[in-house]
């Protein structure tokens, strides 16, 4: 039978470290330079986006609000809605026309947009911040954590809002005063987080025409 003394246990335990902790070093900085590489397809990223935007309002204008007579869709209200103007929405469409906004919404345009619309807003950030020396000064990590930290809370609120919304379409006896008002707190959510990144692409944008 073998031992292993407390020392030696320290030491080995020091060597792991020392051996994994540059490989989780490098797998960070490639992630963040795979994060900046966002910035060279920018303007592909906005084009996608643009048109799938486009997409879904005219799904919205031309087709579902005709399905529940001429009320807008609830993940269209900026400022939310009550319960009452929920229930109405989602008696307006009845099962057949929530079915169809499932379909052709949540699980196409809508399922791909939020992604979509966070990796443009990250790539425009990336593209208009590094032609600022300040924001071109930091580390290439910080750059890419700047950029992630100020998207991803409106790319998870919004598939948070979509599930919610979904859940009332799919099942209309889960509509209830808390169901209704927890989808509109979502949606707000979801505008409010929105803007944040869509200000500093706005800033950026200022910043790097003033300094032509």
């Amino acid at each position: 039978m073998t031992s292993r003394s407390p020392a030696k246990a320290r030491t080995i335990r020091a060597d792991f470290d020392q051996d994994t902790a540059p490989d989780r070093q490098g797998l960070w900085r490639g992630l963040s330079f795979a994060v900046l590489r966002l910035s060279r397809h920018a303007a592909a990223l906005s084009f996608a986006s643009f048109a799938v935007f486009l997409a879904m309002n005219a799904l919205e204008f031309f087709y579902f609000r005709h399905l529940s007579g001429g009320l807008a869709s609830l993940d269209m209200r900026i400022t939310g809605f009550t319960p009452d103007e929920g229930m109405e929405w989602l008696n307006a469409l009845g099962r057949r026309g929530g079915e169809i906004i499932i379909v052709w919404h949540y699980l196409t345009f809508d399922l791909l947009f939020p992604a979509l619309l966070s990796l443009t807003l990250a790539s425009l950030i990336l593209a208009l911040g590094r032609r600022l020396s300040t924001f071109r000064a930091w580390p290439v990590e910080v750059q890419a954590l700047f950029s992630l930290v100020l998207v991803l809370p409106y790319t998870i609120a919004d598939y948070a809002q979509n599930l919610a919304v979904a859940r009332l379409l799919s099942d209309f006896q889960s509509a209830n005063p808390d169901s209704l008002a927890f989808a509109s707190t979502l949606i707000v959510i979801k505008f409010a987080l929105l803007a944040i990144p869509i200000f500093v692409v706005a800033a950026f944008a200022l910043a790097a025409q003033r300094r032509r």
